[in-house]
């Protein structure tokens, strides 16, 4: 059977990861979405090729969700087959405390994390029930949600807290229809989100945190997060998975 997966956010780090493993989980064609990393998203999509399965990229800017229509107009142009979404592109602002969570920020980075996440959603799973075959989503939260970020991040802890409802109440809503819903919370991970929020180094500089000692490396997710994606975990929905070290 053709399996297509959509990934998010797919230029870089963790979405760039999964795209990479995907052919070894089975999937026969990837979707590499990218927001302003052409470059790295036309990489990414070669490097899927070489392992001889299909894979095209496309562009939207997720925190404009009227631009998320032009994926899927694109996806449907693709021969009907088994469907799969993680959902994972996201963002975060650079360190701050309350006093600098002003109005804009926190409304852009919910723009990006929680609204283009469910219409994100919401498409792929009308683009399912068309094809009829079925399909999973895995959502990309964080071990911030439960932590909350102080000092540091609240607002990106507040979006992943609603990423993880979300993932509770899609899978016992979809459920019936032979969708499964789950997330994979990442702890401390070696990414470039770091550095996006001015911090490059944070990773590292926070390993003695981690009871394992070390941050987490992309590829070490992705597997967990295709694990999810895959037939292997037929029986698991509204799962929320940490993979954090331990922390």
């Amino acid at each position: 059977m053709t399996k297509t997966l959509l990934i998010t956010g797919a230029s870089s780090g963790l979405g760039a990861a999964c795209a990479r493993q995907a052919a070894a989980h089975g999937w026969t064609h990837v979707i590499v979405h990218y927001g302003k990393n052409k470059s790295g998203a036309e990489q990414v999509a070669n490097d899927v090729r070489a392992q001889g399965i299909s894979a095209q990229i496309v562009q939207a800017d997720l925190s404009d969700t009227g631009t998320i229509s032009d994926i899927f107009d694109t996806i449907r142009a693709c021969s009907p087959s088994h469907f799969g979404l993680i959902n994972n592109a996201g963002i975060v602002g650079e360190q701050a405390s309350l006093a600098d969570l002003t109005p804009e920020r926190v409304k852009h980075i919910f723009d990006v994390n929680v609204l283009s996440a469910f219409e994100v959603a919401r498409q792929s799973v009308l683009l399912m029930r068309d094809w009829g075959l079925g399909g999973t989503i895995v959502n990309i939260s964080s071990i911030a949600a439960r932590l909350g970020s102080p000092n540091e991040y609240v607002d990106y802890a507040a979006t992943k807290g609603a990423v993880d409802t979300m993932t509770k109440g899609l899978a016992k809503e979809l459920a019936a229809e032979g969708i499964r819903v789950n997330a994979v919370s990442p702890g401390i991970c070696e990414t470039d989100i770091h550095a996006k929020g001015g911090q490059p180094d944070r990773a590292q500089r926070l390993s003695h945190i981690i009871p394992m000692g070390r941050p987490g490396r992309a590829d070490e997710l992705a597997e967990s997060i295709l694990w999810l994606s895959s037939d292997k975990a037929s029986y698991c929905t509204g799962a929320i998975m940490d993979v954090s070290g331990g922390r």
